[in-house]
């Protein structure tokens, strides 16, 4: 299962749906030349096929093992992350007062691409981050930002986002997570948070010294629903007087899931302020945590939109290697009866073409709408509109694109698909999730009907 960076593909996006060139004239993205935007898409691509690519089998096969509330990630997977985080690819387009690059989050997105084709579990630890990071920069304090950002910056932490519980899943208003204000004391100004959380992305892991969860919960007198909900950082260590994660702070890995896919990713059962205090800082205004979390949600969306970019890459990839390789039959109506590779029938091409078509319209897609973010930066207001309503449009296409393209792979190897070993049945698996998590595909369309086709008036 050998991965190709798609890096041509990716610069004619880049340049022509992007126009990544235009958001280089201004001040702020001024790093972004044109040998700077194909030396991160070159670098990327080799990092993610020599690093990540050859690991994407053992985190499948060899799932990370949860023991006494820890969690021991695959052979290899640590070594890379480290090469990951030394090499900066994980501060592309943080900001640079907190240690980032500064440049557009449309090359940050190409990054994330490049890794998930290679790996797609495994890059999910690098997915929330970034929408953490910029929650922080919206809503957080001068203080919260100079204390965490550096190091969710570079990726030495990672973050994670705590939304659902076992009775509150797409109704995120029914949570029961609770924060009570400590009213004296050193602690004095933080919560106490107590409560569970599930299907919590990289929760825990042994990548970093440090997990920064994002944990929305409920305040005493709080009103039912979205309106009382508040937005809480809660760190799995709370830092000492040299500013280094030492103190436990009451967050406890209950289990992890078996799952379809992704094997790679841990997906967490946590557990807040069970057997001892845990404590966490307010991210914005009492009751502000649903405008708080959908900065984070509005960029882990599109991230997810560009998974499905990734798992269709990389089937597509597959499928057509096996197809050149594989020879079945003579051509149809062919007075020379020799066997042929099965990528010369015309049933099989169709799949082909159709899986490298749509993948190209699902990656143009979704770097359009990661510009149209960036130029929303830039103080084009037209343009952060489009990235609105292109966000649920983005998400659900090009997650539904992902699973009908892995799909089609599974085809193209015929039986040989419905065998683990060859990897397309891997690929199908790990697709079925983009369509479900971040939102539903349905709540997807909901958003975009009830809510953003409307903001233009």
């Amino acid at each position: 299962m050998t991965y190709t960076p798609p890096t041509t593909e990716q610069l004619f996006v880049l340049n022509h749906i992007a126009r990544i060139d235009a958001m280089a004239v201004h001040e702020r993205f001024a790093a972004a030349t044109p040998d700077m935007v194909e030396a991160i898409v070159t670098g990327i691509g080799d990092f993610a096929a020599e690093v990540y690519a050859p690991l994407n089998r053992v985190g499948d096969t060899d799932n990370p093992k949860w023991q006494d509330g820890k969690v021991i990630m695959p052979p290899g997977f640590k070594e890379a992350y480290r090469q990951f985080v030394e090499a900066g690819w994980g501060s592309i387009d943080g900001p640079g007062a907190y240690g980032g690059q500064d440049l557009p989050f449309t090359l940050a997105t190409v990054v994330i691409e490049a890794l998930g084709t290679a790996n797609m579990g495994f890059t999910l630890c690098s997915i929330l981050t970034p929408g953490a990071i910029h929650a922080l920069m919206a809503y957080g304090t001068e203080e919260q930002r100079q204390m965490w950002l550096p190091k969710l910056v570079t990726g030495e932490w990672n973050g994670t986002m705590n939304l659902t519980e076992p009775s509150a899943g797409s109704d995120v208003g029914a949570l029961r997570s609770t924060a009570e204000r400590v009213a004296d004391g050193p602690n004095a100004g933080l919560y106490k948070i107590k409560g569970q959380k599930i299907f919590i992305t990289f929760g825990e892991h042994d990548l970093t010294d440090n997990i920064v969860h994002l944990v929305l919960a409920r305040t005493p007198d709080a009103p039912e629903g979205t309106r009382g909900i508040s937005l809480f950082l809660v760190p799995k260590y709370r830092l000492d007087a040299e500013g280094k994660p030492t103190i436990s702070n009451g967050v406890h890995c209950a289990s992890i899931e078996h799952k379809l896919g992704i094997h790679g990713s841990p997906t967490a059962v946590m557990v807040y302020g069970e057997d001892e205090d845990c404590l966490g800082e307010i991210v914005g205004a009492e009751m502000g945590g649903m405008r708080a979390m959908f900065v984070m949600m509005n960029n882990a969306r599109l991230m997810v939109g560009c998974q499905g970019v990734q798992i269709a890459e990389r089937a597509t990839q597959q499928a057509q290697r096996y197809a050149a390789e594989r020879v079945q039959s003579s051509l149809a109506g062919s007075a020379d009866r020799t066997p042929v590779a099965i990528d010369r029938h015309p049933d099989v091409r169709r799949m082909l073409w159709r899986m490298r078509a749509q993948t190209e319209a699902a990656r143009a897609l979704v770097y359009y709408a990661a510009a149209q973010s960036d130029f929303g930066k830039l103080g084009d207001e037209a343009a952060a509109l489009r990235a609105e309503i292109l966000t649920p449009l983005a998400k659900a296409h090009a997650t539904d694109i992902g699973c009908e393209v892995a799909s089609l792979g599974v085809q193209v190897h015929g039986g040989m698909g419905f065998i683990e070993e060859t990897g397309a049945a891997q690929h199908y698996r790990d697709a079925r999730i983009a369509p479900i998590y971040e939102g539903t595909n349905g709540i997807q369309a909901a958003d975009l009907v009830g809510r953003k086709l409307g903001m233009a008036g």
